[in-house]
């Protein structure tokens, strides 16, 4: 059979040069003839650029790794015209004139106009200090506003945003992230109310507040107010209030950018954007509209999903084809300052007979719902707030059967585990770019894509949004087993090893920055998921302070800061109590440093005091005073060593057999602040009867009459496992030296975040197997453990301490630079005892189940 010869349709002339038009010159050029010619008018002066990804501006991406893949634009078919914005179509002559009076004929023209933002109609809404965040160049005005404004005034500067949905709380993070103090002020009765219930919303509120920004629901702003030198003082809300700000941001909505459109006469909604058909044409057979600018169904949809879509239908019309548009996809996920939010398909249950599923969790902060038929067998939608790890395995199944327990979707993922059954080749994997889950299994067993980056490249999947791609890495990895061909372990898309190759990497380079050693081994920039983990390895293998220079900047949440972060943004203040002693001169300490910050007070399962509700600014304080009565950072923040439990053991107990609480303080003091993939948790029983609960922590020890048995490979949480016997009858030297080696050899082998429990359940020759490498030294590195192990001992200082006598780490704990104690006599801090309420009888009328705190309930 003959090739098919790609069509050319001409002159094509693109008015536009956002991420839509990209797609489709992307694809058009991909598909279409020799003698094509398509010109690209846009207005900014730019290339096109990755507007989903704007707010990663504020995190240090430039404009130029922002830009979008040039190629499409470096074929010889196409011109982009940038900085000269399309003024006027003439239909009848098939031209259209630029602000230059350069005129550009066409045959087919694509209208990929866009939208631009809006700014309510408010008297000061333009006034100096005010922005839309919309463009690279209202992000770069924003920057310098800032950075001028705070130099004029000599101090921080206040903040509100003026809209809260998705983009609101985007412009959010990005006014913190300019160190500017920041509230968000929705007009509705929850944040994000066009993606999420009521619950969520609420839900979602108190997880951006616990994050240092501050949250206003039904405050309509009808009145912006200057200050003498005309720049924004201040905003009057309809209910009388009035709100300071040096700064505002709208994020109210845009509106469809369809001002030459109507110039053209064509057909257009009342409400904006260019009315087209199915297959994207407008009342003008030879002009086509896509993305935002294009209303379907009486409706324009922000949403750059929908406009690849638009494109993908366009360039097939030109070509001849019959590909039409099916309407809006409007799942939507974000990721702002580590909350987790996603919403799919009917999120709000308006289809007849709907039944919500739904898991929350007030102290977690987690609200998850799916909505199902009346049925209860498809999945209609749902909504994830706090934990939107399921949201690539839910959103394909939209509209076809769940196929499980809804219950093994929404607990928590340590606890059901999720179904992990194939997805039917139609499910649709990416929404930005329409990838279903066959076309990703045709790219891997048709066209040789080795790995799920390759998949991306070809296919698109994963390549915009990028919440897909966790989906595709597993139907990669899927396809390429049942084909018989190795998976890659990749840790993530900025480094192709593995955690443990990379630890071995950095072991034998002797790097010891991030920037070094992915510049060396990956590329890129970096994620949440690779920093992290480098930061434990160089831990591990340096010993820097957390805080230390470019390591600050790879920690976890908790961790940038040496204190765990509660449901109420407040932190926790954990001393350490090795073996649970404790003098009543120290316990004398604790309670009058608890008393004297108003803290919560909680004994521990881990024989430690817990105290709560400590502000940031109060935590160097607090742990001042702890510091000099002897105390030290208990690390309940860290992935490293949490606490040795212990029975009073032969000091004590009649019973016991040996010195219990001896060896845990040993241990601790020992593996204290030893970094690892996870958290490690051991136990000391002093006798058989096991009161420290040995055999559920990641090492246990058990004193027997021929001395210590230990037991390595358990923990508890939601998935219980008892510890195995690795060896009996050890002396203290003997314990020790395989608690080393155990740990050590865990650290630098075990996956990201793997526990002890399945690290053991997949180690290669099981309990036997492990037993040669720390007694038999069957790989001949037992040395080099137990030199990692002694330089880890030698190298030890507590991070606390090390803290409070370096001013620069300091600064990272004053909440205000011109009031670090916020010691305000207007501001009133009131105290919770964070207690889980009941489940009301309405909850249990509708099928609430309490577990743990948690609720999971089923409503029709």
């Amino acid at each position: 059979m003959p090739p098919v010869t790609p069509l050319s349709p001409g002159r094509v002339v693109v008015v536009g040069a956002g991420m839509v038009a990209h797609r489709f010159v992307e694809s058009l050029v991909a598909r279409g003839g020799a003698d094509m010619r398509v010109t690209v008018i846009g207005d900014e002066g730019r290339h096109p650029y990755d507007r989903v990804g704007l707010t990663s501006f504020f995190s240090g991406r430039t404009p130029d790794e922002l830009t979008l893949a040039r190629d499409p634009f470096e074929d010889p078919r196409v011109t982009l015209v940038p900085g000269d914005p399309a003024e006027v179509i003439d239909r009848e002559r098939r031209t259209v004139r630029t602000a230059s009076g350069a005129k550009h004929a066409y045959d087919a023209l694509v209208l990929a106009t866009g939208s631009f933002a809006a700014r309510p109609d408010v008297d000061g809404a333009d006034l100096p200090g005010t922005f839309v965040y919309r463009t690279i160049d209202d992000l770069d005005a924003l920057t310098a506003f800032v950075a001028r404004r705070r130099a004029e005034l000599g101090r921080p500067l206040v903040g509100r945003v003026v809209g809260g949905g998705l983009l609101g709380l985007e412009a959010a993070g990005a006014l913190q992230g300019l160190d500017v103090e920041c509230t968000v002020l929705q007009s509705g009765t929850h944040l994000m109310s066009a993606q999420v219930d009521r619950a969520a919303g609420e839900v979602l509120g108190r997880l951006i507040t616990q994050r240092g920004i501050g949250v206003r629901t039904e405050a309509r702003t009808t009145r912006i107010d200057p200050d003498r030198s005309g720049c924004v003082a201040g905003l009057e809300l309809r209910d009388g209030s009035y709100e300071s700000a040096d700064v505002v941001v709208f994020t109210v909505g845009v509106r469809p950018n369809d001002t030459i459109a109507r110039g053209a006469q064509l057909e257009s909604a009342p409400r904006g954007g260019v009315i087209i058909d199915e297959a994207c044409r407008t009342s003008d057979p030879a002009i086509s509209a896509i993305g935002e600018v294009a209303s379907f169904g009486g409706r324009c949809v922000g949403l750059v999903a929908p406009g690849y879509a638009m494109a993908e239908v366009a360039v097939d019309r030109l070509l001849g084809g019959d590909a039409t548009f099916l309407g809006f996809d409007e799942s939507t996920k974000l990721k702002l300052s580590g909350v987790d939010v996603a919403s799919f398909g009917d999120a709000m249950a308006e289809t007849p007979g709907a039944l919500d599923v739904v898991y929350t969790d007030p102290v977690a902060g987690v609200y998850k719902k799916l909505v199902l038929s009346d049925d209860a067998k498809t999945l209609l939608g749902g909504i994830l707030v706090g934990d939107a790890a399921a949201y690539g395995s839910l959103r394909p199944l939209v509209g076809g059967a769940l196929g499980a327990d809804p219950a093994a979707y929404l607990m928590p993922a340590d606890g059901v585990e999720a179904p992990t059954g194939d997805l039917p080749d139609e499910a649709v994997v990416c929404s930005c770019s329409s990838v279903t889950a066959g076309r990703i299994r045709e790219a891997v067993r048709d066209e040789g894509c080795a790995d799920a980056t390759e998949v991306k490249a070809c296919t698109k999947a994963g390549a915009t949004c990028g919440s897909c791609f966790t989906m595709v890495k597993k139907i990669t990895a899927k396809q390429l087993t049942d084909m018989g061909q190795t998976v890659s372990n990749a840790m993530c898309e900025h480094f192709a090893m593995s955690r443990r190759q990379l630890f071995d990497a950095v072991l034998v380079s002797e790097l010891r920055t991030f920037s070094a050693i992915i510049e060396r081994f990956g590329h890129g920039r970096g994620c949440d998921v690779c920093k992290p983990t480098v930061a434990s390895i160089l831990s591990g293998l340096v010993g820097e302070h957390v805080l230390d220079g470019e390591t600050q900047t790879l920690q976890d949440t908790n961790d940038h800061v040496m204190a765990n972060m509660q449901k109420d943004g407040s932190y926790s203040v954990v001393p350490r109590m090795p073996g649970g002693e404790v003098t009543p001169e120290g316990l004398i300490v604790i309670g009058s440093v608890a008393r004297k910050y108003g803290l919560y007070t909680k004994l521990t399962g881990g024989q430690r005091i817990d105290m709560f509700g400590a502000r940031l600014e109060q935590l160097p304080d607090i742990w001042r005073e702890l510091v000099d009565a002897g105390f030290e950072s208990g690390q309940a923040y860290g992935k490293s060593l949490r606490t040795v439990k212990s029975c009073v053991g032969s000091a004590w107990c009649r019973y016991g057999v040996l010195d219990a609480v001896g060896m845990a303080v040993r241990l601790e003091l020992r593996y204290r602040g030893l970094r690892s993939p996870h958290k490690l948790k051991l136990g000391v029983s002093g006798c058989a009867r096991e009161c420290a609960e040995a055999r559920g922590k990641d090492a246990g020890i058990i004193a027997t009459e021929k001395g210590w048995n230990l037991y390595v490979g358990g923990n508890g949480g939601f998935t219980p496992r008892h510890a195995e016997l690795l060896a009996e009858g050890l002396d203290d030297d003997g314990l020790i030296r395989a608690i080393d080696r155990f740990f050590m050899y865990y650290i630098r082998t075990a996956d990201r975040l793997q526990r002890t429990a399945p690290w053991f359940a997949e180690l290669e020759g099981g309990i036997d197997g492990l037993r040669e490498v720390i007694f038999d030294d069957s790989l001949g590195i037992a040395h080099d453990l137990d030199r990692a192990m002694a330089r880890h001992v030698e190298n030890y200082e507590d991070e606390w301490a090390a803290t409070l006598a370096d001013p620069e780490k300091l600064k990272r704990f004053e909440s205000f630079v011109n009031a670090p104690d916020t010691a305000d006599p207007s501001l009133a801090y009131v105290a919770e005892r964070g207690q889980v309420r009941p489940a009301s009888a309405d909850e249990k009328r509708d099928g609430a189940v309490m577990i743990a705190g948690t609720t999971l309930e089923v409503r029709r």
